[in-house]
């Protein structure tokens, strides 16, 4: 009987961002087109924004988002919603936060180590 070798492809991807956003919208791109969540390119720059800032339940945190992105409060509260309902952000007492299964610390290298397996694992 042949004796059947699996190939497995290792491949590495380096990426460097100077500024902890860049890094956690990097992130979390990364996570949406992984698990498919097609996640908008605002959306994701509020998970990032969320992540950095702790929260988005200040007043002055939202204004901020808004300025940064030139976007708007309800836009901010459509987005929150939604990603509520996904389970990416979480209501923690009275704030927003992102869900802590997918929170770093982005002041941090990150290695990520993804494996997509052929059949079963």
């Amino acid at each position: 009987m042949e004796n059947l070798i699996k190939k497995t492809i290792v491949q590495k991807l380096r990426v460097t961002r100077d500024d902890s956003f860049l890094l956690a919208e990097k992130y979390y791109a990364i996570l949406s087109a992984i698990n498919n969540l097609k996640l908008t390119q605002r959306e994701i720059q509020l998970m990032a924004f969320t992540a950095i800032s702790g929260n988005m339940s200040y007043k002055h945190i939202r204004e901020e988002f808004c300025k940064k992105h030139d976007t708007t409060s309800a836009t901010i509260n459509n987005i929150i919603s939604k990603l509520k309902r996904m389970g990416v952000l979480v209501k923690n007492g009275s704030k927003v936060k992102v869900n802590p299964v997918i929170l770093l610390d982005f002041s941090n290298n990150i290695m990520l180590e993804v494996k997509l397996f052929h059949g079963e694992a």
